[in-house]
């Protein structure tokens, strides 16, 4: 179910209903329940509605493939037993050397728990392809090994999320549950089910185990992010994806100028619609009494290329750095004794632990080269500011306290900018030969040409919809979403209404053939 299509439309405002007014609300609970005379413990009343939850996320999911459901169904009871057995096992007992001996150790099932994941996402997700590359590495026919299946909507999200549950138990960050369906709907969550944010169990487990009443602030406010989230997708990235995906279809054919132009507008594209995709998400949550994670903080207005990785997809960078680049010794490496030169030694173990968790990066978004370029391409940019110990320069909104950026800030947004659109010209290419045919492409006296785009009116609403979009997200550049509205007041309130009729027009036109986000085939 597409959180722009027809079906999500009639889905959300019925479970929302169902949510707060036919599950039993407790002792305390809202007073225009409809079950306000089944007088049940708070407790109970929390189950009931956890369990509403994952029967509503499941029938979400479901609506793409039942057979999906198996999988996640797995993955959640298996990352959930292995919470129990860390917790039961040895190291919850002693710490001595004879506990740590033993065999199903906290470790073990850790361990175990991950191996089991990763497996069912490698078996998913990469096994086809390393099979394929084996066979063309040395010239043998291995159509009869691939196994082409269906690869499951969300499965490295919510597989990543299940992970960091385990990861978590075993570090003591958090203590694991004995609710097997508070558990359930944590990793089932829908709105933020099939393209994240990622979550962390100790921000959102918690939510399911807790006691959650309606709050009206919160939930006008989730509408506001709701309808930002799908100005991005629908008017913006949709609108963008029609020039996009003719260019590149004839890429071989067009000038450089058109070549480059296409590449500047899938930035806004792939931008609109996952970040409008986790607008959506996290303001959907707020409807239910759950906040999610900011999964985009304007990463387009960042002044270098680490800065824009702090901003850009904030809770799957966050994973790799707490899973995977804190636990290779990070930024701090330790130095062994021997060594002369330290710092240098700590350079190396910094741009070792920098390449690795972009190339995972890469890797996570699919099974292809361009992805494992694109990766590279990110940490050969980190390079100079490790190097030069500038990569926690910008850690604040750019022009904190003014309206307007200086001429040094605009030239840093500019550039780190053209970075990122080269880096999506990599991401975007569907394989290396045409990637290198695409920059080619390029690189060439064409590229003063005028694009055919601009000599199209109809596209011109495409270019007032990006600047609309940025003007907003930059005068909000510090609150949680485009269009948040501190004091609320007449102008703001056209502006919602107008966003309302240009979202809901847009929507009408595609209903019938509703564009996929794009970070569903992650």
């Amino acid at each position: 179910m597409l959180f722009n299509s027809l079906e999500f439309a009639f889905f959300l405002p019925i479970v929302f209903l169902l949510y707060w007014f036919l599950t039993p609300s407790g002792t305390n609970g809202p007073r225009y329940s409809l079950f306000r005379y089944w007088h049940v413990s708070e407790q109970t009343a929390l189950r009931i509605q956890n369990a509403f939850v994952l029967v509503a996320s499941y029938i979400f999911y479901g609506w793409w493939n039942w057979r999906f459901l198996l999988l996640i169904a797995f993955t959640s009871f298996c990352s959930w037993a292995s919470g129990l057995l860390i917790n039961t096992s040895p190291h919850a007992l002693s710490k001595g050397e004879e506990a740590r001996r033993r065999l199903f150790s906290p470790k073990f099932w850790m361990i175990a728990n991950i191996i089991l994941n990763l497996g069912i996402l490698a078996v998913f997700k990469y096994y086809d392809f390393f099979v394929s590359e084996f066979g063309q590495l040395f010239g043998i026919s291995t159509d009869s090994l691939l196994l082409k299946i269906i690869l499951p909507v969300g499965i490295s999200f919510y597989t990543f999320q299940a992970l960091s549950y385990s990861i978590d138990v075993y570090l003591q960050k958090i203590e694991p549950t004995k609710d097997i369906i508070a558990f359930f709907a944590f990793i089932a969550f829908f709105p933020q089910l099939v393209a994240g944010p990622i979550e962390r169990a100790t921000n959102l487990l918690p939510q399911f185990l807790q006691k959650r009443t309606f709050s009206y602030d919160q939930a006008t406010d989730g509408m506001r992010q709701i309808l930002w989230g799908l100005f991005k997708k629908i008017v913006v990235a949709d609108n963008c994806a029609t020039y996009v995906d003719q260019v590149w279809a004839t890429y071989d054919t067009q000038t450089g100028s058109t070549l480059l132009l296409a590449a500047i507008l899938f930035t806004f594209q792939i931008y609109g619609d996952f970040s409008g995709y986790s607008d959506i998400a996290i303001g959907t949550a707020k409807l239910f009494g759950i906040k999610l994670m900011r999964n985009f903080n304007n990463p387009y207005f960042s002044r270098d290329i680490a800065e824009f990785w702090r901003r850009w997809h904030i809770s799957l960078t966050t994973w790799f750095r707490d899973y995977v680049y804190i636990p290779l010794g990070g930024s701090r490496p330790e130095i062994p004794a021997h060594i002369q030169h330290p710092d240098r030694y700590k350079k190396l173990i910094i741009i070792r632990n920098t390449f690795v968790i972009f190339l995972l990066s890469g890797f996570w978004h699919g099974a292809n080269w361009t992805f494992i370029a694109w990766g590279a391409y990110h940490a050969i940019l980190f390079l100079p500011l490790i190097l030069l110990g500038k990569n926690r320069k910008y850690t604040n909104q750019v022009a904190e306290g003014r309206l307007f950026p200086t001429w040094r800030e605009t030239l840093q947004i500019l550039c780190t900018f053209l970075l990122v659109v080269l880096g999506w010209i990599i991401f975007r290419a569907p394989h290396m030969p045409t990637l290198l045919h695409y920059l080619e492409g390029i690189c060439n006296s064409s590229i003063l040409a005028i694009p055919w785009l601009m000599t199209r009116l109809y596209y011109i609403p495409t270019f007032i919809w990006i600047l609309i979009m940025l003007i907003a997200e930059w005068i909000n550049r510090n609150s949680e979403h485009g269009l948040y509205l501190k004091n609320e007041n007449n102008i703001s309130r056209m502006l919602v209404i107008i966003l309302a009729i240009v979202v809901m027009y847009y929507f009408l036109k595609v209903i019938d053939s509703s564009n996929n986000f794009i970070y569903f085939q992650f």
